[in-house]
């Protein structure tokens, strides 16, 4: 074919450039489409990723909501309280006496010796009252008593002289009686004066205020010059108080639960929180033997040595008394639930099935209580259950802590 013909049918001859360009083409689509191959298999590669991820995700939500539905419990078993159980009760030192001292003679303070703090004796003088009205009655009561000795020594001069004269039939024995009832009036006249002496006397020795007990001066109530009423009782009115210190009582109060398990002679241990690592024996010397009506309780009474004088009067302590074992079953007091229909215990059986048993309580200790009925040593107790656990409930027991080693 002649290039006349080729240029009649648009056909051009392939020069060396334009083969060169077409092979260049060529060889970028090659490569487009391995780019392109290479990026859909990424993309699957990673959808792939995607969802396995997700189904792995799916798989461990459901594993945790299926782990957080079980309702985990921790449980206990009853015990049987072989040791005696202890019971604490608030009490208040006192004065194994403790007395108010107050004045027997009224007049005004002329000296006190002892202030509080002091510790005295037995007899010992405390402070002096002059008393000016009653030594000028004792005074008195002396001139009225000689007067009273001379009337007595007429009379019995007398009753002799008529006597004589009876004897003679000088006088009637009607005169010699009368002079005999003189010479007795007289004589009962004396007695009196004697007796008013004397109680003024004693009256008079008041003014000492003297210690009746050996203890410590708690309170002074007056000071030099203080007008002292002898009529004026009580702590409010009295001049000093004095307490004896050792021994020293604590009174307590048993609730009735406890009344029949506390006994004269029992020990007692003492403590005082300010004192702290130091307990004090005592012994309980008497009890009421009764119960308040009003309170339920028994007071009872301990005796406590004091010594070296460390415990003082009217500090707070707390009393703990050692009781005996009652044999019940105790459990904490956590594993209660009080409902409507009365006291209940969870108790949870092989299976992790939840049954809501009544129970007849005993002795409660704050911590503990006393289950007279309704478990034994073998049932396990939920502790602390919720309000809204109920019979039937599926729960699963907490494994115990393991212990530090």
């Amino acid at each position: 074919m002649s290039e006349k013909r080729h240029s009649a049918l648009g056909i051009h001859p392939l020069d060396v450039d334009d083969a060169g360009e077409l092979l260049k083409r060529r060889q970028i689509v090659r490569r487009a489409r391995i780019l392109l191959a290479v990026a859909l298999i990424l993309l699957v590669i990673g959808a792939s990723r995607t969802v396995l991820s997700r189904i792995s995700q799916s798989k461990a939500l459901a594993a945790g909501t299926a782990e957080r539905a079980k309702q985990y419990v921790k449980t206990a078993f009853p015990k049987a309280s072989d040791a005696g159980q202890t019971l604490a009760l608030p009490g208040t030192l006192q004065g194994f006496v403790q007395s108010p001292i107050a004045a027997r003679a009224s007049g005004y303070l002329r000296h006190w010796y002892k202030d509080i703090g002091s510790r005295v004796t037995k007899g010992e003088l405390l402070a002096e009252i002059d008393t000016p009205e009653i030594d000028q009655q004792l005074s008195q009561a002396v001139a009225a008593r000689q007067q009273a000795a001379s009337s007595l020594a007429l009379a019995a001069s007398t009753v002799e002289r008529w006597e004589a004269l009876r004897k003679k039939d000088a006088v009637s024995q009607q005169e010699l009686d009368e002079r005999r009832s003189s010479d007795a009036q007289a004589r009962a006249n004396l007695a009196a004066a004697d007796a008013n002496v004397e109680r003024l006397r004693q009256l008079e020795s008041f003014k000492r205020v003297v210690a009746p007990f050996a203890g410590v001066i708690t309170r002074r109530n007056v000071d030099v010059g203080d007008l002292i009423d002898a009529g004026g009782g009580g702590v409010g009115h009295a001049l000093f108080l004095l307490a004896q210190t050792d021994p020293l009582r604590v009174y307590i109060n048993v609730p009735q639960s406890y009344a029949q398990l506390v006994k004269p002679g029992q020990d007692v241990i003492v403590t005082q929180a300010e004192l702290l690592g130091r307990t004090f024996r005592g012994k309980i010397t008497r009890t009421s033997a009764s119960i308040d009506a009003t309170t339920r309780t028994m007071q009872i009474e301990v005796l406590l040595a004091n010594r070296d004088g460390t415990l003082l009067p009217g500090a707070f302590v707390q009393v703990v008394l050692p009781l005996q074992s009652s044999g019940a079953l105790v459990v904490s007091t956590s594993a209660l639930l009080f409902r409507g229909e009365g006291t209940r215990v969870a108790v949870v059986d092989t299976a992790g099935r939840v049954s809501l048993r009544p129970v007849k309580l005993g002795r409660n200790s704050g911590d503990t209580v006393e289950l007279l009925d309704g478990v034994s040593n073998k049932d396990q107790l939920v502790l602390n259950p919720s309000d809204s656990l109920t019979e039937g409930d599926q729960v699963e027991v907490a494994p115990a802590p393991k212990e530090m080693p």
